[in-house]
């Protein structure tokens, strides 16, 4: 099984959309957030289920979606598996990504 790494910079996104969504309704802040942790378990056992992210052939790149999200994370060489950011679906992905 893969190991998942949460960047500094994805935790933040995460804490932003909760944050985001609970200033009017804080249970359905607390359901998306889990929610998008509980889909990202899956890399652990299917690291290339997500769809690949074709900006940089040499970095291993691939979207996980989960509702109106993007969930944006490396697979690297030792397998282990980096989230890169969690992005609302109507943002600009690449003006965040390499």
């Amino acid at each position: 099984m893969a190991e998942i790494n949460w960047t500094a910079e994805a935790e933040q996104w995460l804490r932003d959309i909760y944050d985001y969504i609970s200033s009017d309704q804080p249970e359905a802040a607390r359901r998306v957030v889990e929610g998008i942790y509980e889909k990202v378990q899956i890399l652990r056992r299917f690291p290339e289920v997500g769809h690949r992210y074709e900006s940089d052939p040499h970095l291993h790149i691939r979207i996980l979606l989960y509702g109106h999200y993007r969930v944006a994370y490396l697979i690297k060489e030792d397998e282990t598996i980096d989230i890169l950011g969690v992005f609302h679906g109507a943002l600009d992905i690449d003006r965040y990504l390499p």
